[in-house]
């Protein structure tokens, strides 16, 4: 039985800017509150129209616990309305589209405001467990003799702290860091460095001539990130106009110092943003008379091996296409989110690969090649950057709107996720 298509109506998203810079002081609450505000305003719909509000976020922080409902009631919604935050990595920006979706269809709820935020300038350093003991040891100290003593076993090594976002962006189960888990892959598919650094350049390429054509001002809503000075971020500041093959060339390998090709010229970028959709089934939105931005028509989560996660593309667009009947050959364009270079190039040889389908599919068909020029024509997170929990949104917002630039029907929005899981959703418009 066909399932009903679920409507994008309208999204917004603010720019990607790299960590520990412009967008810095503004914590994730923050962020998500400025860009889902907006894309309700600039809505035909009321904030009290809303059945629940769905955010996508990684690295919650710790003053905004359940950070959905912090910015749903901030950003103006009543407080009857129901808000709740989803984590699944760098796939939370899509979980929370649909998440709705499933809701939709369960006729759970008709209108759902949905979306993904990230402030990983804002991820902590953590104490280690031996400053956290005795800290500990301290609090119950009861007289100055006991809290002496207790000082005594502080020794410097104390203060080294965990660095949160190093420590999140490990897989605890393959004990892999994700960029190794690229390296992984490099190794796997005999991927040079040279390979990497050309695919990193054109996402460059690609990226500068959106921005420059002022293809991304469509989906971008300016954010003032410096009130007493007046300063506002309307591009993506991670974009390098001027990139070089011979500068990314000069960058060290950042993973495996000795053997590895995985660079931060060549990853994507650790970055700040949000975003926001507007999502409805297709009959609502026809009853209320509204065009939609475009259509999600189906969507898939599959599992892997975390060790080599950044194949989760091709698993879960595999189990997408086996489901909806639907080939390589009907996709109009495709968004594969760049976690590395050496990852996606990994999946677009798994895709076009006998070999590959044979041994995970025990099918002798490949699953099918993409051609390079559908594929991220605006640059991917090498250029543009990854917020883990507003990349999956972003993506959808982003292949929707060069849908309906283009003239065409179907879209294809995939990504690897950390811990070994893919997700691929199939996007139409009219």
């Amino acid at each position: 039985m066909k399932r009903e298509r679920i409507a994008i109506i309208s999204g917004l998203r603010t720019p990607m800017a790299r960590a520990g810079d412009k967008f810095q002081h503004l914590q994730a609450d923050t962020l998500g509150t400025r860009i889902i505000r907006e894309t309700v305003m600039r809505s035909p719909l009321g904030f009290d129209e809303f059945d629940e509000v769905i955010i996508g976020n990684v690295a919650q922080p710790i003053h905004a616990a359940n950070i959905a409902r912090v910015i749903a009631l901030r950003s103006g919604f009543p407080r009857e309305t129901p808000a709740f935050t989803v984590n699944r990595n760098c796939a939370s920006g899509m979980q929370s589209i649909t998440s709705a979706a499933d809701r939709i269809r369960a006729n759970e709820g008709n209108i759902y405001l949905c979306g993904g935020v990230e402030s990983m300038s804002n991820i902590p350093l953590v104490y280690n467990q031996k400053m956290t003991a005795l800290f500990l040891k301290l609090s119950k100290s009861r007289t100055f003799l006991e809290r002496f003593h207790a000082l005594l076993s502080f020794r410097p090594g104390f203060l080294k702290p965990i660095v949160g976002l190093m420590s999140g962006l490990t897989d605890p189960v393959s004990g892999l860091m994700m960029g190794s888990t690229a390296e992984v892959l490099a190794r796997e598919f005999g991927i040079s460095r040279e390979a990497q650094d050309d695919f990193a350049l054109e996402s460059h390429k690609k990226a500068a001539k959106a921005k420059q054509s002022g293809r991304f001002a469509q989906e971008m809503m300016p954010i003032i990130y410096d009130e007493e000075n007046g300063k506002i971020l309307d591009y993506d500041d991670g974009i390098r106009d001027g990139q070089t093959i011979e500068a990314l060339a000069a960058l060290e390998p950042y993973f495996d110092k000795k053997n590895g090709t995985v660079t931060a010229g060549n990853a994507s970028q650790i970055t700040d943003a949000a975003a926001a959709v507007i999502v409805m089934g297709e009959e609502e939105a026809k009853q209320r008379g509204l065009t939609p931005l475009g259509y999600v028509s189906d969507y898939v989560y599959a599992g892997l091996d975390p060790k080599r996660m950044g194949l989760g593309p091709v698993i879960a667009t595999h189990k997408l296409f086996k489901r909806t009947k639907l080939g390589m050959k009907d996709i109009d364009l495709v968004e594969i989110n760049e976690a590395f270079a050496a990852q996606v190039i990994a999946c677009l040889q798994s895709f076009d690969s006998t070999v590959f389908s044979k041994k995970h599919f025990n099918e002798s068909k490949a699953v099918g090649a993409i051609d390079p020029a559908i594929l991220n024509v605006n640059g991917g997170a090498v250029a543009l950057g990854h917020p883990v929990g507003m990349t999956g949104t972003r993506m959808v917002l982003t292949l929707l709107h060069e849908l309906r630039n283009r003239h065409l029907q179907r879209g294809l929005a995939t990504l690897c996720i950390g811990g070994g899981q893919g997700a691929s959703l199939l996007l139409e418009v009219e």
